[in-house]
């Protein structure tokens, strides 16, 4: 202890209570970076520090003397139309620093940069572009900014006590009237001491396309100064910045590019171009920045702008999106525990939700109104009476689901069964997270303050997206589920993240593993299916990370599921079966182990070295009580029954799922291939690359409910178990003698979910629209003389073009949900806020530093950021904790890598200085990349979840930390052994983009502009989820042009993201798609067309010729023609697939002896060839959808005589990372 008597790793700071919101603290570490990266941060007439110069200080808003030859022009050339320059370029002067090679990333990835000379380019002029009517003769511009001189200190001494020499800032400007009347190009003086700084303006009248006149002018500040032949600082601006209004400074002239009087919508025949200009109707663009942003200023209830006022650290917040308000649906029940009461009558459930049903027509109604009313809206009456009819027919869909719960008992039950597994699911996973924050607390007094209405209710949303899907999977004969092309929709989910989709088809997942339980065996004779086992639900991903915490969230849900089969079981209710519900995660084998004998191996390895984490083990914690799971302790493997058993560690065996509770199961979750195929677990969550596999592995059949013998002790038997089940066993140890049974065939899955639909996109989405031609045969089936296919559901946050992507992949129609009618982001289950304090949105903020290396930006960005973090922990404690773990957003690999050196290095050692006004220790860094092994992936994310504490990681602690003797720190260390270091920094790729959800991040730097906005949108809605609103900062490299467009546009383009979105294409029957892929989908088809067919050796006799094989075919080649609308695919596919069927029979009338098999084995000759067997041919068939070529490592030998004189260039470490560095990679599909 300390003399003082406290633990020296704890110290009482003073710090303002924690009620102070994490609203007031965003806005205060807003303000520090403005001060600090654009200044002044001392006032107008500020003095820096002796020794400071102000080109060091102060990165924005910058401006330096014109060289002679400069060579572009303030704005267009008089001979140049400005619609066609969009008013010219800002003029960057030949001064300053260089673009470094280093700076500019993937050399085969990176944007087209800027030519520019080298030794080049700081900007020595910023402008503004604009509009007004042609009634408007005169603008009044008013020009500002800081010029800094060197003279006599008033506050600061030298150590002989004289005034110091420092940098005094001066303020600068003027006002000038700019004329409007008359096309001109010329130049006005705001500041007679400074005549070589002037605004120059370019005037052109324009007709729009509407027919309306205006007068559209180009304004910019230049530093048109001579450059001084000493210091250079006293001739440059800082802070400067341009104010645009009308003569009176207060009449609304700036016009915006939509402006209801000007423009004309955009043409009727592109819908979705039209729908979009409607919904985003009240967002217009009054001005472009030239090397600057612009904010405008416009009034409540005007059209037009008032003022425009360029920004050289522009800000944008995003108005947030929230559930509806049930207060619009009086009498609406949410509540998931009431819903789920065996004893609310069906009278009653009925009248608790026939009021989302009323509300939503009511709602309608009015907007129907507003349709008729409003002149503008009028403009797009083709697009608002779609969106109408659109959103009636989903009421009416609404409607019939309350009527299907009301008159059918079964599907009744089984939306209870729902409820009452999501309520405890939704509590179970509140406490886990709560004994995350705060482990000392007793898990039953938590779990009492947990368990009410607010934290086990439905969002509005939420509950209908549940009823809308009921039907199809309740009624076989439901449009939802019949087979024809015109009537299977995929319905989509579409919702901002952060929103709740994940808990929508969660609930969908619990009723669908009720219904098929409680259907039991459905059709007769051969069409007979077993709903009492097998796969109900596939949920698919693009990402390895979407899955790894997504099968943290699912295990609570299956953990609710069994327990509640356990208690029906032991009521005497034996429809619920006596498998247990349980959950598989499918993945790649750098993920997971595909066999029993490889997870053995693992777990003797972990227990050996006591590991936490290992193959089989992708749980960080008990799903239900949240006890921590470590591999070496918690798994037990089972040589009898060749299972892998994940036990809860409770150390007090109150868990349902440890060794007392659970002794033959555990926790009910499967992570082994193996067993997966085996025992077919309800829920099965998978990458798409697994899809992959079925050509490859007869084993996976019983996914698909192929499947016509089970071993009691070992489940389902397939080729692959016939090495070691026989079929009859002896007893042995408490396991009876068991004999194989003949088994009906499984009902295939009823529910395929793919989550985030916008990432299966080109060359992806082309492979897995072919592969889902055959998945989609696969998980159907026939019934009542139909065939009945799967219900599939889908959710994204960014979208466009999706019914034509739902159309090539899927090959069925779309229903988005909850449609969007009249307004962006107003749907009756959804509103968007105006952004306020008591409901604030996401901020953005924009850092362009022209001439400025990004290597000093970044060090200069980070710093700061971490710097003012520990000021503000210092200052309010906990409420700054959103702040205090800066998120770092890459596009590529490369880049990270680089940024990974600077804050080992340079960064650390600015935060250790003695010089920044707080001193943090060295960062925490964490990584989430391509490059991290999949087994730290869940680790990595429960650590980003631990918070920041003043008493530990406070100023003031560190300080008594570093201070305290040796024998101190010893004495202390055991006090805070058990607390690991909150995270600082994490630098991540495009796999953070999805599926990350950590409530206390709230800091994001963005390097560079993604490439497409809709990974932009979701990688920033990271941050802002839970604890504190988001603020990101994109740092814009201005040598790339699409980074700087986006920068001087940076509020408009902040305010349309929906409009902005890209869309996705995917070409599933082009040539290449079926050069890559048709080998594998035909493979497929016939090794899992029967149970005959599935053993390696029956390729040899599988039929090539026949009725069988011509429909095939046909299916294929009609399903190209509906997708492609092209009888050419159609034709293109048939011609394909026959001369593989013709080359299939001739390679098996060839071989002298042996037989012919799918792949390669003793004595079989294999059909199908591996990837990287050599060069692609027509037997190849890829092992991964997102198949790329062979990685070549190299590695340098040090005692190479060539190291001893390296060459004079360098470059940055460029990872592990292929090709631009997206981190698409699902883990590897099994070699």
């Amino acid at each position: 202890m300390s003399d003082q008597g406290q633990p020296i790793g704890a110290t009482t700071v003073a710090v303002q209570p924690v009620a102070v919101r994490a609203v007031a603290v965003r806005a205060e570490l807003e303000s520090l970076l403005e001060r600090d990266l654009l200044g002044p941060w001392d006032g107008p007439e500020e003095e820096l520090p002796a020794g400071s110069q102000p080109a060091e200080r102060y990165l924005l808003g910058r401006l330096v003397p014109r060289t002679p030859d400069a060579g572009i022009a303030d704005g267009p050339k008089k001979d140049e139309d400005p619609a066609d320059t969009d008013f010219g370029a800002p003029e960057l002067a030949d001064r300053e620093v260089s673009v470094d090679a280093e700076d500019t990333g993937d050399a085969a990835d990176a944007e087209p940069e800027a030519t520019v000379r080298f030794g080049s380019m700081a900007a020595s002029s910023l402008g503004v572009s604009f509009m007004v009517p042609t009634g408007v003769d005169t603008v009044v511009v008013t020009a500002s900014w800081g010029r800094y001189e060197r003279g006599p200190s008033q506050t600061q001494e030298t150590q002989t006590g004289r005034p110091a020499t420092v940098w005094r800032r001066h303020p600068a400007g003027g006002v000038v009237e700019i004329p409007l009347h008359v096309e001109d190009t010329g130049q006005r003086v705001p500041d007679p001491a400074q005549d070589g700084v002037v605004v120059a303006y370019q005037v052109r009248h324009r007709t729009l396309g509407s027919g309306g006149r205006v007068r559209m002018a180009h304004v910019s500040l230049v530093n048109a100064q001579q450059p001084p032949p000493g210091t250079p600082d006293t001739h440059r601006l800082y802070q400067a910045g341009l104010t645009v209004t009308a003569l009176d400074g207060a009449a609304a002239i700036f016009v915006g590019h939509n402006d209801p009087e000007l423009s004309a919508p955009p043409p009727s025949h592109d819908g979705e171009g039209l729908r979009l200009a409607m919904l985003h109707r009240a967002t217009r663009k009054y001005a472009t920045g030239a090397q600057c942003a612009v904010d405008a200023d416009v009034r409540e209830g005007q059209t037009r702008a008032w003022r425009l006022r360029t920004s050289c650290f522009p800000a944008a917040e995003v108005a947030p999106v929230v559930p509806g308000d049930a207060a619009a649906m009086p009498g609406l029940v949410l509540d998931m525990t009431r819903l789920g009461n065996p004893e609310l009558a069906a009278d009653d459930l009925v009248a608790g939700l026939r009021p989302l049903v009323s509300g939503y027509r009511g709602w309608l109604a009015a907007q129907r109104d507003r349709s008729r009313s409003d002149p503008e809206i009028a403009r797009y009456a083709p697009a608002a009476d779609d969106a109408l009819a659109e959103a009636e027919e989903v009421a009416g869909r609404l409607d019939r689901a309350v009527d299907l719960l009301r008159d059918d008992g079964l599907a009744r039950e089984a939306f209870r069964f729902a409820n009452q597994s999501m309520a405890r699911q939704r509590v179970r996973s509140e406490l886990v997270r709560a004994l995350m924050q705060t482990p000392d607390r007793s898990p039953t007094e938590l779990l009492r303050e947990i368990d009410v209405p607010a934290n086990r209710g439905w969002r509005p949303f939420q509950l209908a997206f549940v009823l809308l899907c009921l039907p199809g999977l309740t009624d076989p004969a439901h449009p939802d589920a019949h087979r024809g092309a015109d009537d299977a929709r995929v319905q989509l989910l579409f919702f901002p993240t952060g929103g709740g989709k994940t808990e929508a088809y969660l609930g969908l997942t619990a009723y669908t593993l009720a219904i098929r339980r409680l259907h039991g065996v459905v059709g007769t004779g051969a069409d007979a299916r077993d709903g009492s086992d097998g796969v109900a639900v596939l949920m698919r991903y693009t990402l390895r990370l979407l899955t790894a915490q997504q099968f943290q969230r699912a295990a609570a849900l299956i953990c609710a599921c069994e327990l509640l089969r356990r208690e029906r079981i032991a009521g005497g209710d034996h429809r619920w079966g006596s498998t247990p519900f349980r959950l598989g995660l499918w993945v790649g084998s750098s993920v997971t182990p595909n066999n029993y004998d490889e997870a053995k191996r693992q777990v003797t390895e972990a227990f050996g070295r006591g590991s936490q984490t290992g193959g089989p083990l992708q749980l960080t914690s008990c799903p239900w009580c949240g006890t921590p799971l470590m591999a070496g302790r918690d798994l037990h493997t089972d040589d009898a029954r060749r299972r892998v058993l994940l036990f809860c560690g409770d150390a007090d065996g109150r868990c349902p799922f440890g060794r007392h509770g659970s002794p033959t199961e555990g926790l009910p979750v499967l992570t082994v291939d193996e067993e997966i195929y085996r025992l077919t677990p309800a829920l099965v969550i998978s990458t798409v690359d697994k899809l992959a596999q079925l050509p490859w592995k007869g084993g996976t059949a019983p996914l698909f409910g192929l499947v016509d013998t089970r071993c009691p002790r070992h489940g389902w038997q397939t080729p692959d178990t016939a090495g070691w089940c026989r079929g009859k066993h002896p007893a042995t140890g408490t396991l009876p003698a068991v004999t194989a049974q003949p088994a009906l065939r499984l009902r295939p899955p009823d529910l395929v979910i793919q989550d985030e639909l916008h990432l299966i996109s080109d060359a992806l989405g082309s492979i897995v629209g072919l592969y889902e031609s055959i998945i989609d045969r696969l998980a159907s089936r026939s019934q009542g003389g139909r065939v009945v296919r799967p219900v599939l559901v889908a959710s994204t946050a960014t979208v466009r073009r999706a019914a034509d992507q739902v159309q090539q992949v899927f090959d069925r129609g779309l229903t988005v949900f909850p449609p969007q009618v009249l307004d962006a982001g107003e749907t009756f289950f959804s509103t968007r806020l105006t952004p306020s304090a008591g409901s604030p949105g996401r901020r953005y903020r924009g850092i362009c530093a022209p001439g400025e290396r990004t290597k000093s930006v970044t060090i200069r960005v980070f710093a700061t950021l971490l710097e003012h973090g520990q000021f503000l922990l210092d200052r309010h404690g906990a409420a700054a904790d959103p702040y205090l773990s800066l998120v770092a957003y890459f596009s590529s690999t490369r880049e990270l890598a680089g940024t990974r050196r600077l804050v080992d290095d340079d960064i650390a050692e600015r935060l250790a200085s003695r010089v920044v006004r707080t001193r943090r220790r060295r960062p925490e860094v964490k990584e989430l990349t391509s490059r991290m092994p999949s087994d730290q992936i869940a680790t990595i994310l429960a650590e980003l979840e631990r918070p920041f504490d003043p008493q530990y990681d406070g100023s003031a602690a560190l300080d008594r930390w570093r201070q305290a003797s040796a024998a101190e720190r010893e004495k202390e260390r055991e006090a805070v052994a058990g607390r690991s270091r909150p995270t600082d920094v994490l630098l991540a790729t495009s796999m953070l983009q999805v599926g990350v959800d950590v409530p206390r991040l709230g800091l994001m730097v963005v390097s560079g502009q993604p490439k497409n906005t809709a990974e932009y949108i979701q990688a920033t809605s990271r941050v802002g989820r839970g604890h504190g609103p988001g603020l990101v900062l994109t740092v814009y490299q201005w040598t790339r042009p699409r980074d700087l467009a986006h920068y001087e546009s940076f509020g408009y383009d902040h305010a349309t993201f929906g409009m902005t979105v890209e869309g996705v294409t995917t070409t599933p029957f082009s040539e290449r798609a079926l050069d890559r892929g048709l080998t594998a989908v035909l493979a497929t088809a016939r090794r899992h067309s029967s149970a005959d067919m599935l053993p390696n050796a029956a390729a040899h006799q599988a039929s090539v010729t026949g009725p069988e094989v011509d429909e095939l075919v046909e299916a294929l080649a009609c399903r190209a023609e509906r997708v492609t609308r092209d009888t050419g695919a159609a034709d293109r596919v048939r011609q394909m697939a026959r001369n593989r069927f013709d080359r299939w029979g001739q390679r098996r009338a060839a071989l002298p002896t042996g037989r012919l098999g799918y792949v390669d084995d003793a004595g079989v000759t294999g059909l199908l060839r591996h990837p990287n067997a050599g060069a692609w041919d027509l037997w190849s068939a890829p092992m991964s959808l997102r198949e790329v070529e062979p990685q070549v490592l190299l590695q340098l030998d040090g005692r190479d005589a060539a190291m001893e004189n390296p060459p004079p260039w360098s470059y940055w470490d460029t990872g592990a990372d292929s090709g631009a560095g997206a981190d698409g990679d699902a883990g590897r599909a099994d070699r």
